[in-house]
Protein backbone atom coordinates (compact mmCIF):
# COMPACT_ATOMS: atom_id res chain seq x y z
CA UNK A 1 0.00 0.00 0.00
CA UNK A 2 0.96 3.33 -0.95
CA UNK A 3 2.73 5.42 1.91
CA UNK A 4 0.31 8.05 0.71
CA UNK A 5 -2.89 6.11 1.38
CA UNK A 6 -1.67 5.08 4.77
CA UNK A 7 -1.18 8.86 5.68
CA UNK A 8 -4.55 9.13 4.52
CA UNK A 9 -6.53 6.11 6.36
CA UNK A 10 -6.94 8.06 10.04
CA UNK A 11 -9.15 10.82 8.18
CA UNK A 12 -10.89 8.00 7.01
CA UNK A 13 -13.69 7.10 9.18
CA UNK A 14 -16.31 4.65 6.85
CA UNK A 15 -12.94 2.40 5.86
CA UNK A 16 -12.07 2.33 9.70
CA UNK A 17 -15.61 1.46 10.67
CA UNK A 18 -15.43 -1.21 7.85
CA UNK A 19 -11.71 -2.36 9.69
CA UNK A 20 -13.69 -2.17 12.91
CA UNK A 21 -16.48 -4.52 12.08
CA UNK A 22 -13.61 -6.90 10.43
CA UNK A 23 -11.41 -6.98 13.40
CA UNK A 24 -14.47 -7.46 15.97
CA UNK A 25 -15.99 -10.32 13.40
CA UNK A 26 -12.82 -12.26 13.13
CA UNK A 27 -12.48 -11.96 17.13
CA UNK A 28 -15.81 -13.37 17.92
CA UNK A 29 -14.65 -16.35 15.62
CA UNK A 30 -11.51 -17.04 17.00
CA UNK A 31 -13.20 -16.99 20.42
CA UNK A 32 -15.84 -19.53 19.24
CA UNK A 33 -13.06 -21.91 18.49
CA UNK A 34 -11.90 -22.44 21.80
CA UNK A 35 -15.66 -22.98 23.50
CA UNK A 36 -15.51 -27.34 23.48
CA UNK A 37 -18.37 -29.39 22.90
CA UNK A 38 -19.93 -30.61 26.24
CA UNK A 39 -18.90 -34.26 27.60
CA UNK A 40 -15.83 -34.28 26.28
CA UNK A 41 -12.32 -35.27 27.61
CA UNK A 42 -10.28 -32.07 26.63
CA UNK A 43 -6.76 -33.58 28.01
CA UNK A 44 -7.63 -36.98 26.15
CA UNK A 45 -8.15 -35.16 23.01
CA UNK A 46 -5.64 -33.63 23.02
CA UNK A 47 -2.81 -36.46 23.34
CA UNK A 48 -5.15 -38.05 20.56
CA UNK A 49 -4.85 -35.22 18.02
CA UNK A 50 -1.30 -34.62 18.86
CA UNK A 51 -0.34 -38.23 17.33
CA UNK A 52 -2.63 -37.37 14.38
CA UNK A 53 -1.51 -33.96 13.59
CA UNK A 54 1.05 -35.15 10.41
CA UNK A 55 -2.51 -37.09 9.05
CA UNK A 56 -5.72 -35.44 7.19
CA UNK A 57 -6.93 -34.27 10.32
CA UNK A 58 -4.13 -31.73 10.13
CA UNK A 59 -5.22 -30.46 7.22
CA UNK A 60 -8.74 -30.19 8.30
CA UNK A 61 -7.60 -28.46 11.74
CA UNK A 62 -5.84 -25.90 9.67
CA UNK A 63 -8.84 -24.88 7.43
CA UNK A 64 -11.08 -25.05 10.84
CA UNK A 65 -8.45 -22.68 12.69
CA UNK A 66 -7.51 -25.18 15.44
CA UNK A 67 -11.81 -26.02 15.90
CA UNK A 68 -11.33 -29.29 15.09
CA UNK A 69 -8.62 -30.58 17.49
CA UNK A 70 -10.59 -29.15 20.26
CA UNK A 71 -14.02 -30.17 19.23
CA UNK A 72 -14.71 -26.95 19.97
CA UNK A 73 -18.47 -25.49 18.61
CA UNK A 74 -16.74 -24.47 15.85
CA UNK A 75 -15.29 -27.22 14.76
CA UNK A 76 -16.56 -27.86 11.23
CA UNK A 77 -15.40 -24.92 10.73
CA UNK A 78 -16.38 -23.32 6.96
CA UNK A 79 -15.95 -26.46 5.15
CA UNK A 80 -20.14 -27.18 5.14
CA UNK A 81 -20.75 -24.17 3.54
CA UNK A 82 -18.17 -24.42 1.16
CA UNK A 83 -19.09 -27.70 0.01
CA UNK A 84 -22.50 -26.61 0.07
CA UNK A 85 -21.48 -23.76 -2.37
CA UNK A 86 -19.83 -26.15 -5.07
CA UNK A 87 -23.09 -27.98 -5.10
CA UNK A 88 -25.34 -24.87 -6.06
CA UNK A 89 -22.43 -23.91 -8.74
CA UNK A 90 -22.70 -27.76 -10.03
CA UNK A 91 -26.07 -27.54 -9.92
CA UNK A 92 -26.62 -24.21 -12.09
CA UNK A 93 -24.16 -26.35 -15.24
CA UNK A 94 -26.83 -29.12 -14.89
CA UNK A 95 -30.28 -27.45 -13.76
CA UNK A 96 -32.32 -25.09 -16.13
CA UNK A 97 -34.52 -23.72 -13.74
CA UNK A 98 -31.54 -22.98 -11.02
CA UNK A 99 -29.48 -21.57 -13.69
CA UNK A 100 -32.56 -19.37 -15.10
CA UNK A 101 -33.37 -18.28 -10.74
CA UNK A 102 -29.23 -17.19 -10.95
CA UNK A 103 -28.95 -15.59 -14.44
CA UNK A 104 -32.49 -14.34 -15.27
CA UNK A 105 -34.68 -13.24 -11.73
CA UNK A 106 -31.66 -11.08 -10.70
CA UNK A 107 -31.21 -9.93 -6.81
CA UNK A 108 -34.25 -12.12 -5.99
CA UNK A 109 -32.66 -15.59 -7.69
CA UNK A 110 -29.45 -14.62 -6.08
CA UNK A 111 -30.90 -14.43 -2.90
CA UNK A 112 -33.23 -17.59 -3.15
CA UNK A 113 -29.78 -19.63 -4.02
CA UNK A 114 -28.33 -18.05 -0.99
CA UNK A 115 -31.07 -19.49 0.40
CA UNK A 116 -30.84 -23.03 -0.68
CA UNK A 117 -27.16 -23.21 -0.12
CA UNK A 118 -27.77 -22.53 3.78
CA UNK A 119 -30.27 -25.18 3.97
CA UNK A 120 -27.73 -27.30 2.53
CA UNK A 121 -24.94 -26.16 4.47
CA UNK A 122 -27.60 -27.26 7.61
CA UNK A 123 -28.01 -30.69 6.38
CA UNK A 124 -23.99 -31.62 5.44
CA UNK A 125 -23.45 -30.62 8.87
CA UNK A 126 -26.04 -32.55 11.07
CA UNK A 127 -24.27 -35.38 8.75
CA UNK A 128 -20.53 -34.61 9.49
CA UNK A 129 -21.81 -33.42 12.88
CA UNK A 130 -22.85 -37.26 13.87
CA UNK A 131 -20.37 -39.07 12.40
CA UNK A 132 -17.78 -37.40 14.43
CA UNK A 133 -19.86 -37.77 17.32
CA UNK A 134 -19.97 -41.97 17.08
CA UNK A 135 -16.53 -41.70 16.06
CA UNK A 136 -15.87 -39.67 18.95
CA UNK A 137 -17.41 -42.46 21.60
CA UNK A 138 -15.28 -45.05 19.71
CA UNK A 139 -12.10 -43.29 19.99
CA UNK A 140 -9.52 -43.98 22.77
CA UNK A 141 -6.64 -41.86 23.70
CA UNK A 142 -3.03 -43.17 23.56
CA UNK A 143 -2.88 -43.36 27.06
CA UNK A 144 -6.35 -45.69 26.52
CA UNK A 145 -8.86 -43.04 28.36
CA UNK A 146 -12.25 -42.78 27.34
CA UNK A 147 -12.21 -39.10 24.94
CA UNK A 148 -16.17 -38.77 25.65
CA UNK A 149 -16.73 -38.92 29.43
CA UNK A 150 -20.87 -39.85 28.83
CA UNK A 151 -21.46 -41.81 25.17
CA UNK A 152 -24.75 -42.33 24.28
CA UNK A 153 -27.26 -40.95 22.20
CA UNK A 154 -27.65 -37.92 24.18
CA UNK A 155 -24.27 -37.07 23.85
CA UNK A 156 -25.00 -37.48 20.07
CA UNK A 157 -27.46 -35.12 19.38
CA UNK A 158 -26.05 -32.39 21.67
CA UNK A 159 -23.15 -32.78 18.99
CA UNK A 160 -24.99 -32.25 16.06
CA UNK A 161 -26.70 -29.61 17.43
CA UNK A 162 -23.26 -27.78 18.47
CA UNK A 163 -21.76 -28.26 15.75
CA UNK A 164 -24.71 -26.78 12.94
CA UNK A 165 -25.24 -24.04 15.41
CA UNK A 166 -21.62 -22.91 15.22
CA UNK A 167 -21.67 -23.66 11.36
CA UNK A 168 -24.77 -21.46 10.65
CA UNK A 169 -23.13 -18.99 12.99
CA UNK A 170 -19.96 -19.06 11.14
CA UNK A 171 -21.61 -18.70 8.37
CA UNK A 172 -23.77 -15.40 9.60
CA UNK A 173 -20.21 -14.07 10.72
CA UNK A 174 -18.54 -14.19 7.04
CA UNK A 175 -21.63 -12.61 5.35
CA UNK A 176 -21.79 -9.71 7.99
CA UNK A 177 -17.93 -9.43 7.45
CA UNK A 178 -18.57 -9.52 3.82
CA UNK A 179 -21.27 -6.76 4.06
CA UNK A 180 -20.18 -4.62 7.13
CA UNK A 181 -16.78 -5.10 6.58
CA UNK A 182 -13.66 -5.29 3.96
CA UNK A 183 -13.17 -8.13 1.87
CA UNK A 184 -14.63 -11.30 1.27
CA UNK A 185 -16.20 -13.03 4.80
CA UNK A 186 -15.20 -16.46 4.27
CA UNK A 187 -11.93 -16.37 2.71
CA UNK A 188 -10.74 -13.95 5.72
CA UNK A 189 -12.17 -16.67 8.04
CA UNK A 190 -9.94 -19.07 6.55
CA UNK A 191 -7.05 -16.74 6.46
CA UNK A 192 -7.44 -15.73 10.09
CA UNK A 193 -7.36 -19.91 10.73
CA UNK A 194 -4.47 -20.32 9.20
CA UNK A 195 -2.65 -17.26 10.49
CA UNK A 196 -3.60 -18.28 14.04
CA UNK A 197 -1.85 -21.78 13.78
CA UNK A 198 1.44 -19.99 12.44
CA UNK A 199 2.97 -19.38 15.87
CA UNK A 200 2.44 -22.92 16.88
CA UNK A 201 3.78 -24.19 13.80
CA UNK A 202 7.02 -22.39 14.53
CA UNK A 203 7.34 -23.74 18.00
CA UNK A 204 6.73 -26.85 16.60
CA UNK A 205 9.29 -26.97 13.93
CA UNK A 206 11.90 -25.66 16.50
CA UNK A 207 11.32 -28.42 18.77
CA UNK A 208 12.10 -30.46 15.79
CA UNK A 209 15.23 -28.85 15.20
CA UNK A 210 16.26 -29.17 18.72
CA UNK A 211 15.60 -32.82 18.91
CA UNK A 212 17.58 -33.53 15.51
CA UNK A 213 14.33 -34.62 14.11
CA UNK A 214 14.95 -32.06 11.49
CA UNK A 215 18.34 -31.02 10.21
CA UNK A 216 19.56 -27.53 10.05
CA UNK A 217 20.14 -27.70 6.06
CA UNK A 218 16.56 -28.48 5.62
CA UNK A 219 15.33 -26.18 7.83
CA UNK A 220 17.07 -23.19 5.97
CA UNK A 221 15.54 -24.78 3.05
CA UNK A 222 12.40 -24.73 3.75
CA UNK A 223 12.57 -21.15 4.64
CA UNK A 224 14.06 -20.45 1.37
CA UNK A 225 12.08 -22.68 -0.59
CA UNK A 226 8.23 -20.77 1.33
CA UNK A 227 10.03 -17.26 -0.01
CA UNK A 228 10.20 -18.29 -3.17
CA UNK A 229 6.96 -19.50 -3.63
CA UNK A 230 5.43 -16.65 -2.29
CA UNK A 231 7.00 -14.37 -4.49
CA UNK A 232 5.99 -16.55 -7.35
CA UNK A 233 2.77 -16.15 -6.11
CA UNK A 234 2.76 -12.75 -5.97
CA UNK A 235 4.16 -13.07 -9.39
CA UNK A 236 1.54 -15.20 -10.91
CA UNK A 237 -1.72 -13.35 -8.94
CA UNK A 238 -0.44 -10.03 -10.46
CA UNK A 239 -0.03 -11.48 -14.06
CA UNK A 240 -2.26 -10.79 -17.09
CA UNK A 241 -2.68 -11.47 -20.86
CA UNK A 242 -3.74 -8.40 -22.09
CA UNK A 243 -5.69 -8.76 -25.32
CA UNK A 244 -5.26 -5.46 -27.23
CA UNK A 245 -8.77 -4.20 -28.23
CA UNK A 246 -9.43 -1.24 -30.64
CA UNK A 247 -12.79 1.35 -30.94
CA UNK A 248 -13.66 2.09 -34.13
CA UNK A 249 -14.43 5.75 -34.70
CA UNK A 250 -18.22 7.04 -35.37
CA UNK A 251 -20.47 9.61 -35.21
CA UNK A 252 -23.32 11.05 -33.10
CA UNK A 253 -24.81 14.24 -34.01
CA UNK A 254 -21.74 16.71 -34.08
CA UNK A 255 -19.24 14.38 -32.08
CA UNK A 256 -17.04 12.05 -32.77
CA UNK A 257 -16.55 8.59 -30.68
CA UNK A 258 -14.21 6.15 -30.68
CA UNK A 259 -10.66 5.69 -32.58
CA UNK A 260 -9.27 4.43 -29.51
CA UNK A 261 -6.93 1.78 -28.22
CA UNK A 262 -7.51 -0.21 -25.00
CA UNK A 263 -6.93 -3.63 -24.09
CA UNK A 264 -8.63 -6.25 -21.96
CA UNK A 265 -7.12 -7.87 -19.38
CA UNK A 266 -7.39 -11.28 -18.33
CA UNK A 267 -5.50 -12.79 -15.41
CA UNK A 268 -3.39 -16.11 -15.40
CA UNK A 269 -5.28 -17.52 -12.09
CA UNK A 270 -8.60 -16.51 -13.21
CA UNK A 271 -9.83 -18.79 -10.23
CA UNK A 272 -7.64 -17.75 -7.29
CA UNK A 273 -7.99 -19.38 -4.28
CA UNK A 274 -11.03 -21.06 -5.05
CA UNK A 275 -9.84 -24.52 -6.60
CA UNK A 276 -7.87 -25.76 -3.59
CA UNK A 277 -10.63 -24.87 -1.32
CA UNK A 278 -12.99 -26.22 -3.23
CA UNK A 279 -10.88 -29.60 -3.61
CA UNK A 280 -9.74 -29.57 -0.28
CA UNK A 281 -13.22 -29.20 1.03
CA UNK A 282 -14.85 -32.41 -1.53
CA UNK A 283 -11.53 -34.70 -0.29
CA UNK A 284 -12.07 -33.57 3.55
CA UNK A 285 -16.18 -34.42 3.39
CA UNK A 286 -15.24 -38.64 3.41
CA UNK A 287 -12.14 -38.40 4.90
CA UNK A 288 -13.58 -36.91 7.98
CA UNK A 289 -16.33 -39.72 7.99
CA UNK A 290 -13.70 -42.17 7.37
CA UNK A 291 -11.13 -41.29 10.53
CA UNK A 292 -13.90 -41.61 12.95
CA UNK A 293 -15.32 -45.19 11.89
CA UNK A 294 -13.55 -47.78 14.10
CA UNK A 295 -14.43 -50.08 10.99
CA UNK A 296 -11.12 -52.25 9.02
CA UNK A 297 -12.26 -51.81 5.85
CA UNK A 298 -13.18 -47.98 5.96
CA UNK A 299 -10.02 -47.47 7.65
CA UNK A 300 -8.05 -49.08 5.21
CA UNK A 301 -10.07 -46.47 2.12
CA UNK A 302 -8.85 -43.90 4.57
CA UNK A 303 -5.11 -44.51 4.39
CA UNK A 304 -5.24 -44.56 0.69
CA UNK A 305 -6.66 -40.93 1.00
CA UNK A 306 -3.85 -39.90 3.22
CA UNK A 307 -2.66 -36.17 2.28
CA UNK A 308 1.42 -38.03 1.59
CA UNK A 309 -0.29 -40.53 -0.66
CA UNK A 310 -0.35 -40.75 -4.72
CA UNK A 311 -3.86 -41.62 -5.02
CA UNK A 312 -5.13 -38.45 -2.60
CA UNK A 313 -2.62 -35.38 -4.39
CA UNK A 314 -3.98 -37.64 -8.23
CA UNK A 315 -7.07 -36.70 -6.93
CA UNK A 316 -6.47 -33.40 -5.49
CA UNK A 317 -5.01 -31.92 -8.83
CA UNK A 318 -7.76 -33.67 -10.72
CA UNK A 319 -10.17 -31.84 -9.00
CA UNK A 320 -8.32 -28.30 -8.60
CA UNK A 321 -8.14 -28.61 -12.31
CA UNK A 322 -11.64 -29.15 -12.79
CA UNK A 323 -12.55 -26.07 -10.19
CA UNK A 324 -10.23 -24.21 -12.34
CA UNK A 325 -12.25 -24.38 -15.17
CA UNK A 326 -15.05 -24.50 -13.57
CA UNK A 327 -15.04 -21.41 -11.94
CA UNK A 328 -13.77 -19.62 -14.90
CA UNK A 329 -16.64 -21.09 -16.88
CA UNK A 330 -18.43 -19.19 -14.52
CA UNK A 331 -16.97 -16.21 -14.34
CA UNK A 332 -16.11 -15.35 -17.98
CA UNK A 333 -18.17 -15.76 -20.78
CA UNK A 334 -16.71 -15.51 -24.30
CA UNK A 335 -20.16 -14.89 -26.05
CA UNK A 336 -21.06 -12.10 -23.50
CA UNK A 337 -17.67 -10.70 -24.33
CA UNK A 338 -17.69 -10.64 -27.83
CA UNK A 339 -21.12 -9.04 -28.00
CA UNK A 340 -20.39 -6.50 -25.60
CA UNK A 341 -17.35 -5.40 -28.13
CA UNK A 342 -19.38 -5.62 -30.89
CA UNK A 343 -22.25 -3.69 -29.90
CA UNK A 344 -19.92 -0.91 -28.45
CA UNK A 345 -17.89 -0.90 -31.60
CA UNK A 346 -15.04 -2.51 -30.56
CA UNK A 347 -12.90 -5.37 -32.46
CA UNK A 348 -9.70 -7.36 -32.00
CA UNK A 349 -7.23 -6.94 -34.70
CA UNK A 350 -7.15 -9.49 -36.65
CA UNK A 351 -9.92 -11.12 -35.51
CA UNK A 352 -13.73 -10.30 -36.89
CA UNK A 353 -15.81 -9.60 -34.76
CA UNK A 354 -18.45 -11.75 -33.84
CA UNK A 355 -18.24 -15.98 -33.37
CA UNK A 356 -14.55 -15.58 -34.66
CA UNK A 357 -13.91 -13.33 -31.70
CA UNK A 358 -16.01 -15.50 -28.90
CA UNK A 359 -13.63 -18.33 -30.22
CA UNK A 360 -9.95 -16.29 -30.09
CA UNK A 361 -11.46 -15.45 -26.31
CA UNK A 362 -12.46 -18.99 -25.78
CA UNK A 363 -9.05 -20.17 -26.77
CA UNK A 364 -6.58 -17.79 -24.78
CA UNK A 365 -8.98 -18.49 -21.79
CA UNK A 366 -8.39 -22.51 -21.89
CA UNK A 367 -4.59 -21.95 -22.11
CA UNK A 368 -4.84 -19.66 -19.27
CA UNK A 369 -6.34 -21.65 -17.32
CA UNK A 370 -4.47 -24.77 -18.00
CA UNK A 371 -1.35 -22.34 -17.46
CA UNK A 372 -3.25 -21.53 -13.58
CA UNK A 373 -3.85 -25.08 -13.01
CA UNK A 374 -0.43 -26.44 -13.34
CA UNK A 375 0.30 -23.66 -11.42
CA UNK A 376 -1.95 -24.29 -8.49
CA UNK A 377 -1.30 -27.61 -8.23
CA UNK A 378 2.44 -27.29 -8.20
CA UNK A 379 2.43 -25.10 -5.47
CA UNK A 380 -0.32 -27.17 -3.48
CA UNK A 381 0.74 -30.45 -3.85
CA UNK A 382 4.30 -29.03 -2.09
CA UNK A 383 2.64 -29.00 1.75
CA UNK A 384 2.54 -33.12 1.05
CA UNK A 385 5.63 -33.55 -0.01
CA UNK A 386 7.10 -31.29 2.59
CA UNK A 387 5.59 -33.64 5.08
CA UNK A 388 5.87 -36.77 3.42
CA UNK A 389 9.75 -36.25 3.89
CA UNK A 390 10.23 -33.35 6.18
CA UNK A 391 7.91 -33.69 8.73
CA UNK A 392 7.23 -29.90 8.05
CA UNK A 393 3.46 -28.70 9.50
CA UNK A 394 1.10 -28.03 6.98
CA UNK A 395 1.00 -24.62 7.72
CA UNK A 396 3.71 -24.78 5.61
CA UNK A 397 2.78 -25.63 2.56
CA UNK A 398 1.85 -24.49 -0.54
CA UNK A 399 -1.82 -24.46 0.02
CA UNK A 400 -1.28 -22.16 3.53
CA UNK A 401 0.78 -20.34 1.39
CA UNK A 402 -1.60 -19.61 -1.60
CA UNK A 403 -4.67 -18.73 0.42
CA UNK A 404 -2.94 -15.74 2.59
CA UNK A 405 -1.05 -14.58 -0.49
CA UNK A 406 -4.16 -14.75 -2.39
CA UNK A 407 -6.79 -13.27 0.54
CA UNK A 408 -3.83 -10.07 2.09
CA UNK A 409 -3.89 -9.50 -1.62
CA UNK A 410 -7.46 -8.98 -2.33
CA UNK A 411 -8.03 -7.49 0.71
CA UNK A 412 -5.11 -4.71 0.05
CA UNK A 413 -6.53 -4.15 -3.20
CA UNK A 414 -10.06 -3.53 -1.48
CA UNK A 415 -8.24 -0.90 1.29
CA UNK A 416 -7.11 0.87 -1.70
CA UNK A 417 -10.17 1.14 -4.21
CA UNK A 418 -11.68 2.70 -0.62
CA UNK A 419 -9.36 5.09 -0.29
CA UNK A 420 -8.89 5.91 -4.17
CA UNK A 421 -12.71 6.11 -4.52
CA UNK A 422 -12.77 8.69 -1.04
CA UNK A 423 -10.15 11.22 -2.80
CA UNK A 424 -12.40 10.78 -6.45
CA UNK A 425 -15.19 12.22 -3.74
CA UNK A 426 -13.57 14.50 -1.79
CA UNK A 427 -12.40 16.04 -5.12
CA UNK A 428 -16.12 15.97 -6.50
CA UNK A 429 -17.22 17.87 -3.93
CA UNK A 430 -14.60 20.53 -4.05
CA UNK A 431 -15.15 21.12 -7.97
CA UNK A 432 -19.20 21.38 -7.13
CA UNK A 433 -18.58 24.03 -4.80
CA UNK A 434 -16.29 25.88 -7.02
CA UNK A 435 -18.84 25.53 -9.21
CA UNK A 436 -21.61 27.53 -6.95
CA UNK A 437 -19.24 29.61 -6.29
Amino acid sequence: MALGAVNNLAGQSDLLKKLGWTFLLLCCYRVGVHIPVPGVNTQALASYFQQMSDTLFGLFDMFSGGGLSNVSVFALGIMPYISASIIMQLLQVVSPDIKRMAKEEGQAGRRKITQYTRYMTVLITVIQGFGIAVGLESMPSPAQLPIVLEPGWTFRMMTVLTFTAGTVLIMWLGEQITERGIGNGISLIIFSGIVVGIPRAIIQSYSLLTTGAMSLFVAIAIVILMAAVTVGIVFVERAQRRIPVHYAKRQVGRKMYGGQSTHLPLRVNTAGVIPPIFASSLLMFPATIGQFSSNELVQRATAFFAPHTILYNAVFVALIFFFCYFYTAIIFDPKDMAENLKKAGGFIPGIRPGEKTQEYIDTVLSRLTLSGGVYISLVSVLPMLLIANFNVPFYFGGTSLLILVGVAMDFRSQIESHLISHQYEGLMSKVRMKGRS
